[in-house]
């Protein structure tokens, strides 16, 4: 298995209810709820979200807690158009890393600026 670009093949589940500010309970309510979310359990019973999981619970939390779908619409969404869903996800991470990134160069050059103001 490949390694993703965090640098990891899993997450917790309280890794992941830490990304969408959710509880852990709601991670594994929906766990029960949606067939596609199947985290694997290690030995002791953890669960193990691989990144194909995360975009899984993305989408789940998008569709019932930012466009209030009811948990059977979000289960139709997800049979009927899971891909279409998923690639938006993808879509708003790689633009929400680009913002990131790009503000993180603004305020790096403009305290390259500052520094280069004082010089003169």
């Amino acid at each position: 298995m490949e390694e993703n670009k965090s640098g990891k093949y899993y997450y917790s589940i309280g890794e992941v209810a830490d990304m969408f500010g959710v509880n852990t309970s709601m991670i594994r309510y929906w766990e029960k709820e949606f067939d596609v979310l199947r985290p694997r359990k290690n030995k002791k019973g953890n669960r193990l979200f691989t990144e194909r999981d995360v975009r899984y619970v993305h989408v789940i939390y998008h569709l019932t807690k930012v466009k209030g779908y009811t948990l059977a619409g979000a289960k139709q969404a997800l049979k009927d158009k899971f891909s279409d869903y998923e690639e938006r996800m993808i879509l708003l991470e790689t633009l929400d890393k680009t913002r990131n990134f790009l503000l993180s160069l603004d305020k790096s050059l403009a305290e390259k600026q500052k520094e280069l103001k004082q010089q003169l």
